[in-house]
């Protein structure tokens, strides 16, 4: 394996660092406070939910036109691995005033409508804000609520907060005041001449940490270490290392790889590189599956999303990962990759038992093509959680169905996530709409067939109980919706 270099290179604020004595697992928010002293980022729950953490990362990625841009994200420090850093630039909130002291007009409104009590959670909220300050000069509220998804706050009710955040979007200095726009094109020549051409691998004693160059590259460098530990957004592996303190060894980065970054729309329907984030997916997902897209807006927060990835979320076969169930009643598949060759299966074949997959050692999940939706089928995903934002699945229901022009059940495809040990098929309740008149009779009969489809477990998200009779009303409401019963639809969430 040819090497590059031995060093992570990326830019921290309007410094160019290189980092080579770097364990896997290390992570941006600790190299942040102990190795630079940039104390402003903070930690508060150590797994990329409560937003203190929140910095700025940007890349160059391609804009509509296919030209190279430079887009900056809000992430979570916390969960982020240096090693996913290379050829990146890294702001900071001591980034962001003047060296006179003179504040950016996001902190200044912070002051202005004490949007600040006891402080610990300000320096996130404040990148929060400038990530939307940068993207978006006139945010209506709801998407200022959005981009303050990930950002928890106790003292402040977070309204002096919003009203910060619409003054900042009217105070627009000169683009030399700003930071980010004033290095704009020198920051972009930078990361150009950062761009790794070989592979990156840093050993540290036993560790080892490697960056491929491109997905042939992944795929020799899984050929050699099949029981690689695979990052993509590292949402859920970071928990592995803050909470579960586990060992990771060695570990690989794939977020830089170029063609895992596709995301082609076309007829036939929409092919997605699993190194596309959550964010990244969005408008395409939106536009097809609308359902899609809500769903998507109650995935973590802002900077999870950004993160995240929906191979990943597929990868990691969780039975409560939100995309597999709406994926898998619109009939996806996916493609898995290693030096071998390609093959792809049906989504809902690739998760075999908790815990197993369909993936052989060395293989990687490469995309996951969605299928166009038919003209006149029904499709809808619903997210049952203990709060609407930022929160774990307690069970979650996708279903799609075709009807016949005697209103006849032709076709029906109904996931769940939750409701067992792998997302999984309601192929009773399926069998039992089949060939029946779409109505509230027909819907009442399927329901008792969920006892035969699931076994649900209680745990601390809900019990047993719960989650079946919450899957038996979610077939209801689709009924409802599906038909324009939204007077009915009202009256039943009232009693569900």
């Amino acid at each position: 394996m040819d090497q590059s270099s031995g060093s992570i290179r990326f830019i921290l604020n309007d410094t160019e660092v290189a980092v080579s004595d770097v364990a896997p697992t290390a992570t941006l928010l600790d190299y942040l406070r102990l190795e630079r002293r940039l104390t402003g980022t903070k930690e508060g729950c150590a797994e990329g939910d409560c937003g203190a953490c929140t910095v700025l990362v940007g890349r160059l990625a391609k804009d509509g036109q296919g030209d190279e841009t430079l887009a900056y994200e809000s992430v979570n420090a916390c969960i982020r691995f240096l090693g996913s850093l290379n050829a990146t630039h890294v702001v900071t909130v001591e980034h962001l005033a003047r060296k006179d002291g003179r504040l950016h007009p996001v902190q200044q409104a912070m002051v202005d409508f004490h949007g600040s009590q006891c402080g610990f959670c300000t320096p996130g909220i404040v990148m929060s804000l400038y990530g939307l300050w940068l993207a978006n000069d006139k945010p209506s509220r709801a998407a200022i609520e959005k981009a303050l998804q990930g950002n928890l706050c106790r003292c402040t009710g977070y309204e002096p907060i919003v009203r910060a955040a619409e003054a900042a979007a009217r105070e627009r200095p000169s683009a030399l005041f700003d930071p980010i726009a004033r290095a704009r094109e020198t920051v972009i020549a930078r990361l150009k001449a950062l761009r790794q051409d070989k592979t990156i691998v840093i050993r540290r004693g036993e560790d080892c940490l490697i960056v491929p160059v491109d997905a042939a590259d992944l795929a020799r460098v899984l050929a050699d270490h099949p029981d690689a530990t695979i990052v993509a957004g590292s949402t859920d592996v970071g928990l592995w290392v803050t909470k579960q303190l586990r060992s990771l060894n060695p570990v690989v980065f794939i977020n830089g790889i170029a063609e895992l970054q596709r995301l082609e729309s076309s007829e036939a329907g929409l092919t997605i590189g699993a190194g596309v984030s959550y964010t990244a997916a969005f408008e395409a997902l939106s536009a097809a599956y609308p359902t899609l897209g809500r769903l998507i807006e109650r995935i973590g927060g802002e900077q999870i999303r950004n993160m995240g990835t929906i191979g990943g979320n597929i990868a990691n076969g969780s039975p409560i990962g939100d995309s597999p169930p709406p994926l898998i009643a619109l009939a996806a598949t996916v493609t898995l990759r290693s030096s071998d060759g390609t093959r792809s299966l049906p989504l809902e074949d690739f998760f075999i038992a908790y815990g197993r997959q369909d993936r052989k050692p060395g293989e990687f999940v490469e995309s996951v093509f969605v299928p166009a939706l038919p003209a006149g089928e029904r499709f809808a995903a619903y997210k049952i959680s203990k709060r609407r934002d930022e929160d774990i699945s307690a069970l979650l229901g996708a279903f799609r169905i075709a009807l016949a022009p005697d209103n006849r059940v032709t076709s029906a495809r109904i996931a769940f996530g939750g409701m067992a040990a792998t997302p999984k098929r309601a192929k009773a309740v399926e069998a039992a709409l089949i060939g029946q008149p779409w109505s509230e009779e027909t819907i009442r009969a399927a329901q008792a067939a969920f006892d035969t489809d699931y076994q649900p477990i209680t745990d601390w998200r809900a019990t047993s109980a719960y989650r079946l009779l919450a899957a038996k009303n979610l077939l209801m409401r689709f009924f409802l919706e599906s038909t324009g019963e939204t007077a009915q639809l009202r009256r039943f969430e009232e009693v569900a």
